[in-house]
């Protein structure tokens, strides 16, 4: 009988051998990853990132919003003939700064020189007249006592001597009228300010009844700035001012920075003037007024500018660079939050905010953030929701929002 026959034991090859230990390396390399004891520490393999965050906290913002307006002149006076005139003399240079009650124009008077005299001579005529007429006048009463005269006559004595006043009183109208026609001939400024090009030249014919425009003056300091802002905003600004969520300046009237269109900041502060109470039925907007200072003259009527005014202070205002706050897949604004993890420790969370406006380099924000949550300044590439974060206090002063 044959004996039953054994297999033989395999041999494994070198080379399954080093398959096997490398294996078993990686196997025993995945298991200390899942217990925490990877590179990356206690959060499932993901790696502690370190990023500066900012404690929130409220703080008073004065707010404000910038508007598109137009300058214009202070105050405007349009120089014009009172009186029918050939233009005999020019007493200003064109452009330059002229004062209140400088002589402008001179006008031919010679006819209104003419008319004075003949209301003069006309009011001595009276005058003289009338002089006699209360002379007959006091002698009829005398005569009137004693029955000399009918009491007829001393009436109409008396009558005459009244009409001849009244002459009189015409004749000193007329006179005084003469006068000022004549004055008129003197072309004056009305206001001081800087006059425009002369309208008209020496020896030109201007009417009184035409009014014929002489000259312009435009008083440049203070100066006019005229602004539109939308109904709606307007509304929202009385309703927070009148719920308390905005708080009045120490002053009664708002202040306004002028903004020419390079970026640049006009160096004197203005202050509002008066809100219109009409709202544009075709732009849907109302017109702010406000005065500027202008010493230098750097402001000319009729530039476009924009002006931003001071609407009024938020005591507890939440302030985010705007460098941190993103937007998701439907739009809302969100930032990277520090939350407690468990036992991995602190991890970042996504955290949707409302925010209202820009604030300098900052978002307000209005709702999603609570005093003391700790927002992720840096390595938001990196970093995801759950990933463990640990934190570190800002950089400097400039990665915190500051008040404005």
């Amino acid at each position: 009988m044959s004996s039953p026959q054994h297999p033989r034991p395999k041999r494994f090859a070198p080379r399954n051998l080093a398959l096997l230990g490398l294996a078993a390396l990686a196997l025993s390399g995945c298991g200390k990853n899942q217990q925490g004891g990877g590179p990356g520490g206690p959060g499932g393999g993901f790696p502690m990132l370190e990023s500066h965050v900012l404690t929130v906290a409220t703080q008073p913002v004065t707010l404000s919003r910038e508007l598109p307006g137009r300058t214009s002149a202070y105050r405007v006076a349009e120089v014009r003939a009172r009186i029918t005139g050939i233009v005999l003399k020019r007493h200003f240079t064109e452009g330059a700064d002229v004062r209140a009650g400088q002589l402008l124009f001179e006008i031919d008077p010679e006819p209104y020189q003419a008319t004075l005299d003949s209301a003069r001579a006309n009011l001595a005529r009276a005058e003289a007249s009338l002089f006699s007429a209360q002379a007959q006048a006091r002698r009829y009463k005398d005569l009137v006592g004693t029955d000399a005269i009918s009491r007829q006559t001393y009436d109409n004595a008396e009558a005459d001597a009244k009409a001849r006043a009244a002459d009189v009183a015409a004749a000193r109208a007329a006179v005084r009228s003469a006068e000022i026609n004549l004055g008129y001939t003197r072309v004056v400024a009305p206001i001081s300010g800087r006059i425009g090009r002369a309208e008209v030249t020496e020896g030109a014919y201007v009417q009184q009844a035409q009014a014929t425009l002489l000259a312009t003056i435009q008083q440049l300091d203070p100066l006019y700035v005229d602004l539109s802002q939308p109904a709606e905003d307007a509304l929202q600004l009385k309703t927070a001012l009148d719920s308390g969520l905005l708080k009045k300046n120490g002053s009664s009237t708002a202040k306004l920075t002028v903004l020419f269109n390079n970026g640049e900041t006009y160096g004197e502060r203005g202050t509002l003037a008066f809100s219109d109470v009409t709202v544009s039925p075709t732009t849907g907007t109302v017109t702010l007024r406000g005065t500027v200072p202008n010493p230098h003259l750097s402001l000319l009527p009729g530039m476009f500018v924009h002006a931003r005014v001071e609407e009024g202070t938020k005591p507890d205002a939440i302030l985010v660079p705007q460098s941190v706050v993103t937007r998701n897949a439907l739009g809302q604004a969100t930032v990277l939050v520090i939350e407690e993890g468990g036992p991995i420790g602190t991890v970042a969370g996504l955290r949707v905010i409302e925010v209202s406006r820009t604030v300098g380099s900052d978002w307000l924000v209005t709702g999603g953030l609570q005093p003391g949550d700790r927002v992720i300044l840096d390595n938001l590439q990196k970093l995801r929701p759950g990933v463990p974060v640990k934190p570190l206090p800002p950089a400097g002063p400039s990665a915190a929002p500051a008040a404005r």
